[in-house]
């Protein structure tokens, strides 16, 4: 049984976002532009969600804002990479979701301002990712140190980073975890949920996936390159993962199958489930104990994989 909170913002999704994805447009690049517009609209709003943290904008090398909690600093940090179809949103946009979490864990987040498409297709968006983790490497933060985050659009970036990682540096030194809301995995859209669920998604159309995609991923070999989607990838060896999904989304079948796969490889990935929740519902932090529910396991998720971080970095130490 879903509480009464989440079967209000379910209505709302479907009345004030999917109606509005449903419409057909005959410009596709003014509608995305029309978006943007009326999400920097929200800003203002967005700016002032800072309860209990300090936040640092920053420009190079790639723009973004540190979300700092109060107090002692905690070692370690969140890399998080926002949703949005590869289109729109921002830092801004996700602030209730990333402040959330920086509150709930205790524990730093760098949140990516990434190149958007069209104007920025693959692999933009995801040199971005890698060059932000570098950069947090560089800074003295241990790559076990930093948990990978993201939903939707940013959930799949989060673990096509874990499958470039893996590439770049066989056997060597890998984020200490990543969590993933609603992960869209699959840009080619073969999952069946594309299609079963497309009238129980509450937010999403299942029928603009594939120009979604096309924004991204113009051609099919881009799509199908496991960089881009990451459910064709090989997750032989890849991090700790937490991955999360509405048995309702059109997107659910792209966690699954993710899952699936990286747990046919050997690698440790827990995939939890929830009933009838909106795509990426964590958002709805402050409204749905759902939300919260989320929220509490990814924080315990991200403490618990940065404490076996200090561990095995001590232990080496001591080796050495």
């Amino acid at each position: 049984m879903i509480s009464w909170q989440a079967r209000i913002v379910k209505l709302c999704c479907r009345i004030f976002v999917k109606r509005r994805m449903k419409k057909r447009v005959a410009d596709p690049m003014a509608a995305i532009l029309e978006l943007r517009r009326t999400l920097v609209r929200f800003e203002p709003y967005s700016r002032r969600i800072t309860r209990g943290l300090s936040v640092r904008d920053v420009r190079s090398p790639v723009p973004g804002e540190w979300l700092l909690p109060s107090g002692e600093p905690h070692e370690g940090a969140i890399l998080y990479v926002h949703g949005g179809a590869f289109i729109a949103f921002s830092p801004l946009s996700h602030r209730r979701l990333t402040t959330a979490l920086v509150r709930a864990s205790g524990v730093p987040a760098f949140v990516i301002a990434y190149r958007l498409a069209p104007e920025h297709p693959f692999p933009a968006a995801l040199d971005d990712v890698l060059a932000v983790f570098d950069s947090i490497v560089a800074s003295g933060v241990p790559p076990s140190g930093i948990v990978l985050a993201g939903d939707s659009a940013g959930g799949g970036l989060v673990l096509s980073a874990g499958l470039a990682l893996v590439r770049r540096a066989p056997g060597g030194p890998l984020p200490g975890g990543i969590i993933a809301y609603s992960p869209w995995t699959d840009l080619l859209a073969t999952g069946d949920s594309i299609r079963t669920n497309a009238r129980s998604d509450d937010m999403l159309a299942g029928e603009h996936t594939a120009e979604s995609a096309r924004n991204y991923a113009p051609t099919d070999e881009m799509k199908r390159d496991p960089l881009a989607s990451p459910v064709y990838g090989d997750p032989t060896g890849f991090p700790p993962t937490l991955i999360f999904a509405s048995e309702s989304e059109i997107l659910r079948d792209d966690a699954v199958r993710f899952a699936a796969r990286a747990r046919a490889a050997g690698a440790p990935v827990e995939l939890v489930h929830e009933p009838a929740m909106p795509h990426v519902w964590p958002i709805f932090f402050d409204v749905m104990p759902e939300a919260k529910r989320t929220i509490a396991q990814s924080a315990a998720f991200i403490r618990a994989r940065l404490h076996d971080a200090r561990v095995s970095l001590r232990a080496r130490s001591l080796r050495a």
